[in-house]
């Protein structure tokens, strides 16, 4: 039998500057995530969409929901084979399109993983568990679009 986890976050609007939604440019498009025990996300959505730049959108949030959930499977099957990792970075980019209506999806993603080890002789095992990360990742098994990775493996010499 599965187990079930549940996930309980918290959303607020902050960005009514008095008159509420009465005009479509005279709202924020501000909100802060709360989940509890956890730092409060502030959000916004993307500028191309009137929202604050400086915050995070759901389209940021997202992608790196991917490549965060990618990374930790990664990490515990590397651990789990004997590889050791020494330092992750990824620059993972999705793709959306945007329809006539403004309407839009998601068409792909591509993680870029460049993960530093320590043993020339992983290499080619190191860089083969990101399928199988690939296959565990919560969030990608959620995902109706290809999500794809393009891992880079350097050794670190002693």
């Amino acid at each position: 039998m599965a187990k079930m986890h549940e996930y309980q976050t918290s959303l607020v609007w902050t960005g009514n500057k008095g008159s509420g939604t009465m005009d479509y440019r005279l709202y924020d498009r501000s909100y802060v995530i709360s989940v509890d025990h956890k730092a409060d996300i502030q959000g916004s959505s993307d500028s191309a969409f009137m929202g604050d730049k400086s915050k995070h959108n759901p389209e940021d949030l997202l992608v790196s929901s991917i490549s965060s959930c990618h990374m930790l499977w990664y990490l515990h099957l590397c651990s789990q084979n004997g590889i050791i990792v020494l330092d992750y970075k990824d620059r993972a980019v999705g793709v959306m399109e945007e329809n006539a209506d403004g309407s839009g999806r998601f068409t792909s993603v591509v993680l870029n993983p460049e993960v530093t080890i320590n043993k020339e002789g992983n290499v080619d095992q190191a860089n083969a568990l990101h399928a199988q990360a690939h296959k565990m990742c919560f969030i990608a098994n959620s995902c109706n679009f290809p999500i794809t990775h393009q891992p880079k493996c350097i050794v670190e010499r002693s």
